[in-house]
């Protein structure tokens, strides 16, 4: 049996395995990622049915900095070549899947990553000793540390009596005419059902969309991983009486009948005093989402989950948190923002691995992160370096709330330090947790939840910046902290073209770093917002 020993083994060559592979090569570590399929990226052979990305692809955006341009770019992986971008194999702003996985396949060779292809892991076992063993087929790997780059492959099946009468999206037929003067029902109201029920308004003579709750929609949560406009056409013909309609309802059970069709009785959620109704369809579609694959985790290596098993539980490191060094790459780092930031989804989590690969070799390899260091503390160059990267950096932008930005504020050395893109509680409980002033930068919504087109809402002034932290929309936010404790904050206000280089955000930001980095405000017992 052939046994290959080495430092770091991933799983999985889809966006997460290949983009953390490119640091790893990048850094030239000892590392190899194994793929079950004969190409990068396989998923998307398959996945969405109907071939359309949902990621936006903007290629025409005014702008001329290749970071700021990422903001718009929610399908490239990070490099340093820039041809390396979907835009030169796409113009499509949702592109078409089989350019992306085209896109995925040159990525990883050009720049010459160690992929054995065809090499399904059976089970991943832990010896006492710590190491790793690997089983594929006949190959056997033995290595410090494994990342899990599988994605969500599993399907979601709810527990539904008479559910295996019913279809699934990974399988069923997405040809238009096999559905013909036929009534569906489709399980589930996000992206995957929408994008289903789109596909058949021309041919079916009814669609139904069914779960327990009311739709929430990307544009007024944003969260990406909510229900999209670009798939939500099937809407207007239910809003405006063509015959499709969208149920909020518990399945009881389903039953096939003598004729082949399906009766599914449905309890409805939100109807005073409770109603139960019969219908009958012809197809019946699940399409409830995915989940993380556990089967190859044996013995004392199978990983902690959360959210119904959708995730494994992970630490500020990305670490599962019952087995060491057992670490987690891609859509699998979301358990750690679920529905608040991106991290779900490519424009999100190629900066989680930039930062896993930052973080393991700090770990791992003795070797430090990049600061930015300035000698002597000057708050107008401070403010100069903070205005410069909330215009600038897509990581922030992408990775609202959750990433940010860290600047350490050294007297006794007489100097600070800047370091880029790293999760915000990394910062806080591991890197900075010991460090007596430091700030956090961010990008952040507001915290009030409302419909972005009601009448009743109004916005603050764009010059009212005394109340920039009633801001809605996306603007920085600097937080001070004193070890793990936020001992200041400021809002810089929102701005109509998310340019914040106006002298109001300027004058503000210059004013807060005067009065706490210069003169100390901030009383430590007491949080101070500005």
């Amino acid at each position: 049996m052939e046994k290959t020993k080495i430092d770091y083994l991933i799983i999985g060559a889809g966006p997460a395995g290949i983009q953390l592979g490119y640091y790893f090569e990048k850094n030239k570590l000892d590392y190899c990622i194994l793929e079950r399929n004969d190409c990068s990226g396989s998923f998307f052979k398959t996945y969405p049915r109907h071939k359309k990305l949902i990621s936006i692809n903007k290629i025409y955006t005014g702008y001329d900095n290749p970071d700021l341009n990422m903001r718009w770019d929610w399908n490239s992986l990070l490099s340093d070549d820039t041809n390396m971008l979907l835009k030169n194999y796409s113009k499509e702003y949702f592109p078409h899947s089989d350019d992306f996985v085209k896109y995925l396949q040159d990525f990883a060779d050009n720049f010459k990553l160690n992929i054995r292809y065809n090499c399904p892991v059976d089970a991943i076992t832990k010896t006492e000793d710590g190491l790793f063993h690997v089983q594929c087929g006949t190959q056997h790997f033995e290595s410090k540390r494994v990342i899990i780059a599988t994605g969500v492959p599993k399907q979601i099946v709810p527990d539904i009596e008479g559910i295996e009468h019913c279809e699934y999206y990974a399988d069923c037929s997405v040809d238009p005419e096999d559905y013909i003067d036929k009534k569906v029902l489709i399980i589930g109201k996000g992206n995957s059902g929408f994008e289903m029920a789109d596909s058949l308004v021309a041919t079916a003579s009814r669609i139904h969309l069914v779960s327990p709750n009311n739709i929430k929609f990307a544009w007024k949560s944003h969260y990406v991983g909510n229900l999209r406009a670009v798939n939500n056409n099937l809407l207007d013909t239910y809003l405006l009486k063509s015959q499709n309609a969208i149920l909020n309802a518990d399945i009881v059970k389903i039953e096939k009948q003598d004729n082949g069709k399906l009766k599914v009785t449905v309890d409805y959620t939100q109807v005073r005093g409770g109603e139960k109704e019969e219908f009958e369809y012809d197809h019946v579609i699940i399409t409830c989402g995915f989940k993380m694959d556990d089967a190859i985790f044996k013995g004392n290596a199978v990983p902690n989950t959360v959210y119904n098993g959708k995730f494994p539980e992970l630490s500020n490191e990305w670490e599962s948190t019952n087995v060491e060094n057992l670490y987690f790459a891609g859509i699998l780092t979301h358990s750690r923002d679920f529905k608040k930031a991106t991290s779900g989804f490519i424009h999100g989590f190629r900066y989680n691995c930039e930062a896993l690969a930052k973080i393991l070799m700090r770990k791992h390899e003795q070797k430090e992160l990049h600061f930015n260091v300035l000698k002597g503390i000057d708050t107008a160059k401070l403010t100069e370096q903070i205005i410069e990267k909330i215009n600038l950096s897509s990581a922030l932008w992408q990775q609202f709330s959750f990433m940010g930005d860290v600047l350490i504020v050294d007297k006794e050395n007489n100097e600070t330090r800047y370091c880029e893109a790293l999760p915000c509680d990394y910062i806080k409980e591991v890197l900075c947790k010991d460090e007596e002033e430091y700030y956090i930068i961010t990008l952040e919504y507001g915290s009030r939840h409302f419909d972005p087109f009601s009448e009743d809402v109004e916005r603050i002034n764009r010059f009212d910046a005394e109340h920039a932290d009633e801001s809605d929309f996306l603007h920085p936010v600097i937080r001070k902290y004193s070890k793990e404790k936020e001992v200041a904050t400021i809002h810089l206000i929102e701005n109509f073209h998310s340019e914040f280089d106006k002298p109001e955000h300027i004058k503000a930001l210059k004013k807060f770093l005067d009065a706490e980095v210069l003169n100390g405000n901030a009383v430590k017992n007491n949080l101070v917002s500005y």
